[in-house]
């Protein structure tokens, strides 16, 4: 389950989805898989190796984690099985926003703590943020992005159970402006960024 905001959901013409790419990625390395989600892209994409995008998700743009955190229940409930979930850019809205930090943490733990609820074996693919365009980060918003990535992986391993994994993915490093299409939001060579670090995780649990 792609989870997330903007950046999952994607919007083609102005800015990409890592969804499409990891999509091809996960195709070339002759996995089984199937994205879930109750939301589906509007608009197509070409096919890939004789195969339809597979275009089920959970980004809804906008959204904070308090809205995540307040419609995970349903979503899950909705999709049923779920193994696998990508928790993109979390709280990035909340922080562009002016959200208060400790709020933005207390509904991050809280929407883990709602997925591992539904499936006390799921594992959880967390992303440390990449971060927007440098003229458009703030010293305040390069503070907190900064504090984002060590809370992020701290968050992971508190929130990691003996059934349960909950992995840090760091897509803060060697990520550029040139991976941007505009102040936030992924390019197409940002979206192949994006989803080559998602497989890097993802090819060990799934072999």
């Amino acid at each position: 389950m792609p989870l997330g905001a903007s950046r999952v959901q994607g919007f083609p013409g102005l800015f990409e989805s890592y969804r499409y790419a990891l999509w091809k990625d996960l195709v070339d390395g002759a996995f089984d898989f199937d994205f879930v989600g109750t939301n589906q892209d509007l608009w197509e994409y070409e096919s890939y190796k004789n195969f339809c995008f597979d275009n089920e998700h959970e980004g809804r743009g906008g959204w904070t984690a308090a809205q995540i955190n307040a419609n995970i229940d349903a979503w899950l409930k909705s999709v049923g099985d779920v193994d696998i979930v990508l928790f993109s850019s979390p709280g990035g809205n909340d922080a562009l926003n002016g959200a208060d930090f400790s709020g933005i943490v207390e509904n991050i733990n809280a929407i883990i703590d709602k997925i591992q609820a539904h499936n006390p074996n799921i594992t959880i693919i967390i992303e440390q943020l990449a971060p927007g365009k440098s003229s458009f980060m703030t010293d305040e918003y390069t503070l907190l992005f900064a504090q984002m990535k060590t809370v992020i992986a701290q968050i992971a391993s508190i929130q990691t159970t003996t059934t349960s994994m909950v992995i840090a993915a760091d897509m803060a490093t060697g990520f550029t402006d040139d991976l941007l299409a505009d102040d936030i939001h992924y390019n197409k060579a940002g979206a192949e960024f994006i989803a080559a670090r998602y497989y890097n995780k993802l090819v060990p649990l799934l072999n």
